[in-house]
């Protein structure tokens, strides 16, 4: 089946913008889940079918994935340029590679597969394991560690940090606000946008803002981080999403990726990576501040050891 060479022009400079650092054999189905969603025409269609059975895409030659996702060998090869690699060739051998790692993990056991309401616990708990733990792995290799040293830089030597978001992401937004409290960086997270505006506009040079949206679209969100950048605080964007609203507009970028399972979309799905990146820049900023940081925990703990249950006793 013929395509456009239209299709594909605007798709593959979308994917060639992607830095050079991110384009090691290792991570190539974690990046083709995270530029999916913005790839257009044939471009897309060799996504879809490469990570809707990757090892099938590592099998098969040139022409047979041509033919499975409904395009041209010229299309694949331009797919593969997109994606960093010299040829079908290297593609292969990078899907390989992965898929290879990735079965002998258990990270591919039942991922993608629909669960029904006979499913035993047990198989649900292992279908939710292997994707958290596809998920994390992602997240790892998308995730620039020199982003996240700067986001802890300036968080450590900030006077105040807002942390913006809404519905689940005002959640995890929250707990990182705890952990930030618990040593001594003055913090707090905003779901309300009258709320968080208002606060926003206070933020000054050398004050820190951090959005959290997995999509990089809520309206709010973006509204909220583009206000305290305007006042010249350091904005921070959490989002699976590069070249998202959110992204756009943040001077740090902080990548996670999801996998989706039945009744855990995206968003849902995304929360525990969420989690695992923002504990990382919790450790880095604790790092960055150890003495300071290492007292007001051991105080903090001190003033609620009270309210612990003696040992022996019953609620």
């Amino acid at each position: 089946m013929a395509e456009r060479e239209g299709d594909t022009t605007a798709a593959t400079a979308v994917v060639d913008a992607e830095p050079a650092d991110r384009r090691g054999a290792d991570g190539v189905l974690a990046r083709v889940r995270a530029g999916a969603g913005e790839l257009t025409g044939a471009l897309r269609r060799v996504a879809e079918q490469v990570l809707s059975d990757p090892e099938a895409a590592a099998r098969a030659t040139i022409v047979e994935l041509a033919e499975r996702s409904g395009t041209s060998p010229a299309t694949i090869t331009r797919f593969c340029r997109a994606m960093g690699f010299d040829g079908y060739a290297d593609l292969r051998l990078g899907i390989a590679s992965e898929t290879g790692r990735a079965r002998s993990a258990g990270w591919t056991v039942d991922i993608g597969r629909e669960i029904q309401p006979g499913d035993p616990l047990a198989r649900v708990l292992d279908q939710i394991m292997a994707a958290d733990t596809r998920a994390m792995h992602d997240t790892a290799t998308l995730l620039d560690l020199a982003e996240v040293e700067r986001a802890a830089v300036a968080i450590a030597g900030a006077a105040r940090v807002n942390i913006f978001g809404a519905s689940g992401s005002a959640l995890v937004g929250e707990e990182m606000q705890l952990s930030l409290h618990r040593i001594g960086v003055a913090a707090w997270a905003w779901s309300d946008v009258h709320e968080g505006l208002s606060s926003a506009a206070l933020l000054g040079v050398g004050d820190v803002a951090l959005g959290i949206s997995h999509t990089g679209q809520t309206r709010e969100t973006i509204e909220m981080l583009a206000e305290a950048g305007s006042r010249g605080a350091t904005t921070v964007a959490l989002t699976g999403f590069p070249r998202s609203p959110l992204a756009e507009l943040a001077d740090l970028v902080l990548l996670t990726a999801s996998q989706a399972t039945t009744f855990r979309p995206d968003a849902l799905s995304a929360r525990h990576p969420q989690l695992v990146v923002l504990d990382l820049l919790y450790i880095a900023v604790a790092q960055r501040t150890h003495d300071r940081a290492h007292a007001a925990f051991r105080r903090t703990a001190q003033a609620v050891e009270g309210h612990k249950a003696a040992k022996g006793t019953t609620s």
